[in-house]
């Protein structure tokens, strides 16, 4: 118990510190704003490029980590469309928006912290395996479905919709450093003495600055309403998803230990913040997506000691 202790409260505990700093006013939401920005779109992606870079491809990159977690997320998000349209009633445009949430697990400011500390640096190979088609992946058939919900009856030709997404997938910092370190690891370029020691050095402040800035921007996302809705997001994003990402892992796909680990680890995160950013974008279901992203961020605490302890 201590040792699971050890791994899970340091990560919450500054996310905890953040939001006391928000709360208290002693960190205010201009602060908070700044800290995120340059946390998402600047330090995160440089740790992207960082670890991605130096990552051996061939043996990450095993297809078997990546389709027992995808698994999982797409199977959540089926789930969640259909549970917002028959069992409460949304209009499409908000089905999709809930189902995001229940798709977008926090794999990054989370599952990265979270997973290094419970196995080791060594153990993070899995992790930015999936990381590196995450945002690419699933903002990419976020933003196609949305677009389509959207357009449906207008006339809007599937080019148009897929110009769009691309689109707004080429402009994410995140997808910036995933495809930079891509492309200095398949074509071998080396990488400066002087620009890798500056890429180290942002690259340690990146998860420490996410967290205490996760917790400010929580402080936002106060419970309101939707709580049968908001149930159902927190039951697939912190039960359903790495339930079949452990099952289908274990005795379908046959992981070994290192990629089950990654694979169930990363499925347990709560929605991240990106699921709000995502209804925000669109004004769909934003009061169920920051509540989701507030409730389960608390919840995952408890959840997450479970899945540690059941994983070999």
């Amino acid at each position: 118990m201590q040792a699971l202790l050890d791994v899970i409260l340091p990560v919450f505990v500054i996310i905890g510190f953040g939001y006391v700093a928000a709360w208290r006013g002693l960190f205010n939401e201009s602060a908070v704003e700044g800290v995120m920005r340059f946390a998402q779109n600047f330090a995160v992606p440089v740790l992207l490029f960082k670890s991605i870079s130096g990552l051996d491809l061939a043996a990450s990159w095993d297809p078997r980590i990546l389709v027992s977690f995808y698994l999982g997320a797409f199977l959540s998000f089926g789930i969640g469309f259909a549970g917002s349209i028959w069992l409460f009633r949304r209009p499409a445009t908000d089905a999709v928006a809930i189902g995001f949430c229940c798709l977008f697990s926090n794999s990054l400011l989370m599952g990265i912290p979270i997973t290094e500390r419970a196995y080791g640096t060594e153990a993070l190979a899995g992790n930015f395996a999936i990381i590196s088609v995450h945002s690419p992946l699933l903002y990419g058939f976020g933003i196609t479905l949305m677009e389509i919900v959207r357009n449906h009856g207008r006339g809007t030709g599937p080019a148009r919709i897929a110009l769009a997404a691309l689109a707004g997938i080429a402009r994410t910092p995140l997808v910036i450093g995933i495809a930079a370190g891509l492309a200095v690891n398949l074509t071998g370029l080396p990488v400066p003495g002087v620009v890798g020691a500056a890429v180290a050095m942002m690259a340690s402040a990146a998860l420490p600055a996410a967290l205490f800035g996760l917790g400010g921007v929580l402080l936002r996302y106060r419970p309101e309403g939707d709580l049968r809705t908001i149930a159902m997001v927190c039951v697939l994003s912190l039960l359903v998803h790495p339930a079949v990402a452990y099952a289908s892992g274990r005795w379908g796909l046959g992981l070994d230990t290192a990629g089950l680990r990654s694979s169930v680890i990363t499925a347990s995160m709560a929605p991240g913040v990106n699921a709000y950013l995502f209804a925000n974008m669109y004004g769909s279901a934003r009061r169920v997506a920051a509540s989701s992203v507030l409730i389960a961020t608390a919840l995952s605490a408890f959840t997450i000691w479970g899945w540690l302890a059941i994983l070999p």
